[in-house]
Formats: structure tokens, sequence, C-alpha cells
């Protein structure tokens, strides 16, 4: 039976993975933040420290909940409005297999800031936890909708709670559960949504008939018991499939910074190939030898393009490549070897008939050698960025990497395979506009 592996084992294999990196000075300043983010989550990997974050809006009881969870009053609370100005966290004392810590983060209200700054906190807020807690307080708003889509695209398992449930009755709750639920976009709709009451109040009334409200003991059985139950079948699963995203999504900003800083460069590559293609087109006759002439300066150009980024493509990666410029090296596929075979025999059907002309067959072949040409041209430019395509979005390093690590985990470890389907979580899928860094 193959061997599970470890969070030890998945954080050692990942600094291996960062060691062989080779970052240069220059990539090291430019990714900086990211490099520091994607150290933090490996490390607390090997510690086995999960953060969980509470977000949403301001006002909606965020700092109220986790005093709740914990028994005690530690996040600062304001009935008038949210006082929380900056993310603090605090250690939840909770017994956990295969976990060592259990942070609690609370963030600041998302609708008190500029929408490119809400969009920032909650990429930054996704980018430090493992789990978050989505949390309202009546039906969903476009606010918290733009805020959810922004956490489930970082691939982050979320939970909503909704709070202050002791203003509604049960039908109500009901009533606004369902609201919540149809309002949610399509893929949130698998999303589990839990009613809570963190600081339920009791309206009473004194000896000289003044309103009172009176705290009550909160009602968050519901959120507690899944969260315990979330954090004992998958808190270290989801531990390992944050730092692989993480290191993903680190390897990926790396290629594409390297393809836009050798844009340049890899145009110039791709000229000088394509004129070499071109002038073995115009001086060359022979439709078969342009044929192999050509398939083997395209593979010429991929290994250049592989070296000038840094970059591999696996070997699998690399055949499908090849085989996609064999066959396909035009936009319409397959277009290069018919508009090739078609002024092949042209040109040789000129080449043919000259003595019986006097030569004067030769002078259509000027032409019929300058569109072969530029039919050269157009493949070699687009071969090129075929190969920078394919270098952003499946090259690799020497040894183990994140995708293999997953795929291993995927394939040994059922628990992986559920998580992955319960939280509707890919390795990676922030993929990137790659039309402003392919030459």
């Amino acid at each position: 039976m193959t061997k599970i592996l470890t969070s030890t084992q998945c954080s050692s294999l990942l600094n291996e993975w960062k060691h062989n990196l080779e970052l240069t000075c220059l990539e090291k300043v430019q990714l900086a933040e990211e490099l520091r983010a994607l150290d933090r989550q490996i490390n607390r990997l090997s510690s086995r420290h999960i953060r969980i974050s509470v977000f949403g809006r301001v006002g909606v009881g965020k700092s109220s909940l986790l005093n709740a969870l914990i028994g005690k009053t530690i996040f600062t609370t304001d009935l008038a409005h949210g006082c929380t100005r900056k993310s603090t966290g605090y250690i939840w004392q909770k017994a956990i297999k295969n976990l060592q810590t259990i942070e609690l983060i609370d963030t600041p209200g998302i609708d008190e800031i500029s929408a490119p700054a809400r969009d920032l906190l909650a990429t930054k807020v996704a980018l430090n936890s493992d789990l978050i807690i989505l949390t309202l307080d009546s039906d969903i708003t476009n606010v918290e909708i733009k805020a959810l889509q922004l956490l489930l695209q970082s691939g982050k398992p979320v939970l909503l709670v909704l709070n202050r449930c002791d203003q509604w009755n049960n039908k109500e709750i009901q009533e606004l559960l369902q609201s919540i639920k149809n309002n949610l976009p399509m893929t949130a709709k698998q999303l589990i949504i839990i009613a809570a009451s963190a600081a339920p109040r009791k309206i009473t009334f004194n000896s000289s008939g003044e309103i009172r409200r009176e705290e009550c003991k909160p009602d968050i059985n519901s959120l507690q018991t899944t969260l315990l139950h979330i954090l004992e079948e998958q808190g270290n699963i989801l531990l390992m499939l944050n730092a692989l995203r993480q290191a993903e999504a680190f390897f990926h900003s790396l290629k594409s910074n390297r393809l836009k800083r050798r844009r340049i460069e890899a145009q110039g590559l791709i000229g000088k190939f394509a004129t070499i293609k071109a002038s073995g087109v115009v001086l060359n006759p022979f439709l078969a030898f342009d044929l192999a002439t050509g398939v083997a300066l395209d593979t010429a150009l991929v290994i250049q393009l592989s070296n000038l980024y840094g970059l591999k493509l696996k070997g699998g990666s690399a055949r499908k490549l090849l085989k996609k410029l064999s066959f396909h090296n035009s936009l319409l596929g397959g277009v290069q070897l018919s508009i090739q075979f078609t002024l092949g025999v042209i040109q040789n059907l000129l080449f043919l008939s000259s003595p019986l002309t006097g030569g004067i067959s030769l002078a259509p072949a000027a032409p019929v050698a300058i569109a072969q040409a530029a039919v050269a041209v157009q493949t070699t430019k687009i071969t090129g960025r075929l190969a920078a395509a394919e270098l952003l979005n499946n090259s690799h390093l020497p040894g183990t990497n994140p995708q293999s690590i997953l795929n291993k985990l995927y394939k040994t470890n059922p628990i992986v395979r559920k998580c992955l389907l319960d939280w509707n979580i890919t390795v990676y899928n922030q993929r990137q506009q790659m039309q402003s860094v392919l030459p």
C-alpha cells in the first residue's frame, strides 16, 4: 500500500522545491511579499498551526462571534459600530488531533473601505487563512457576494454564518437562510450556512418601567460543533492544500515575471528563427525538406526559449507541444501544411516547365516563394507564442513540485479527495491573462 504523505513530509518537499527555484536577486526583490507569505505558510504547515479568519461587513458581530467561541471577551466589541481596525489573532485552546495550534483572526469590516481596498483586504485575508468564516447579519448583500467570490477564487474553504438570529423566530430564520442560499453565486451553492447568536440580548423592564437589554448566553453550539468537526477531519489537510496552492501561485507569478522581463529578448529570438526558416523556404524548392527543416527549427526554438526563460517543460508537455507544433502550427491548425503543399507543388511545376518555356515560367516562382516565406514567418511566431504559453502553464523544476505533491495526495489520501470535493477546491485556479507577457 502507498504510504500517505504527512504534513511534515509535505513541508519538507516544498522547502526542497523552493530551494531549487534559484531566484535571482531581482526576483527576490520583486516577489518578496509573496515569498514571505509562502515561507510563513510552509512554516505553519510544519508546525501544524492553522488560521481561521472571521470576515464580513462592519457591525455584523465578528468580534462577538469569536469571543463566544473562545468563551471570554478577547476581541473588543462596540454595540454602536464595528471597532476592529486591523487584523488581530488569538490562540483557541482546543485540542484537535494532527493540529498543534488553532489561531482565530478578527478582521476589519469590508464596507468601511473603498472597493479596491476591499478587494485587497479580501485577497490578503484569503492568503493568510486556511479557513474563513464569512459572517452575515441579514440577507447577503452585493458587497458580501463580491467578497465571497474573491475568497472562493483564491481556493479557500468558506463557512457562512448568519449571526444575530435571536432577533427572528424559527420560521423567519429558515426563510432568511433559504433566501441567502438562493442569492449565492453558482460557485457557492454548496456552502454550509449556520445560524448563530453570538451576543443575544433579552428585553426586560425595570421597576420604573424603563426598557433594558440584558445579555444572554450565546447560541453558537451548531457553529462550534461544525467547526470542530471540520478541524478534526480536515484541519491538517486544509493546511497542506493551502501551502500547495500558495506554492503553485508563487511559481506562476515567477514564470509570468520571467516571461514579461524576457519578452523583448524572446521576440528577437523568434524573429531570428523566422528569418532562418523563411530564407530556407525561399532558397529551397523541395517541400519535404522545408517541412523537415521547419520542425527542426521549431524544436530548436522551443529549447532556446526554455533556456532564455530559465524554465523547462515536463516530458509529456514537451511531447505535446512538439506534436502541436508539427500538426497545428498555424491559427487554423494544419493550414500551414496545405498552404506549403499547394505552394510547393506550384513552385515545382514552374521549375519543371522552365526548359519548355525558356525560363518564362520561373517568373511567378518568386511570388510563390515569398508567400511560402510569409507562411514560415507567421508559423514561427505562432510557435514562439505556443511555446511561451506552454512554459508558463506546464514548466517545472527538477524533482518534486507542488502539482506532483497534490497528485500524490489525491491518489493516496481519500480524505484529500473528499476535502477537495466538499469545498470545491482546485489546486490552482488563478490563471492570469497571458496576452501581455507572451512574445
